[in-house]
């Protein structure tokens, strides 16, 4: 059985590092055979849309976009039902495989037996 790891990013391009720090941790576990599942939450809610991870920046990290299609690839990727509305972001807005769902769905997947939770 895979183990279960859900990330939760809450910053964008405002806090590079961390955003990608988050990104990272999550490819890397889908690498590991992990079964991940990468939660877009406020300015990151952003990634989900097509074109931005592309203009995110770094120096010496792996693009955000690598990360992004590494995650999507063989794990599950979904943007805050909330913080798409804020900012004006619909189902059709996203890049396909993603999704957007609300904090009940987050609560049902970080306190499923087994699961362990990250937020950046």
């Amino acid at each position: 059985m895979r183990r279960k790891l859900v990330v939760k990013v809450t910053a964008g391009t405002e806090d590079a590092e961390r955003c990608n720090q988050a990104f990272t941790v999550a490819a890397a576990a889908v690498a590991a055979g992990a079964e991940v599942s990468l939660w877009l939450t406020g300015e990151a809610a952003w990634f989900g849309v097509p074109g931005r991870a592309q203009q995110f920046s770094l120096p010496l990290a792996t693009p955000l976009v690598d990360l992004l299609g590494l995650v999507l690839a063989d794990g599950a990727v979904t943007v805050c039902s909330q913080c798409a509305a804020r900012r004006g972001i619909t189902e059709a807005d996203v890049i396909p495989g993603i999704v957007i769902k609300g904090a009940a769905v987050f609560a049902e997947e970080i306190l499923t037996e087994g699961v362990q939770a990250i937020v950046y």
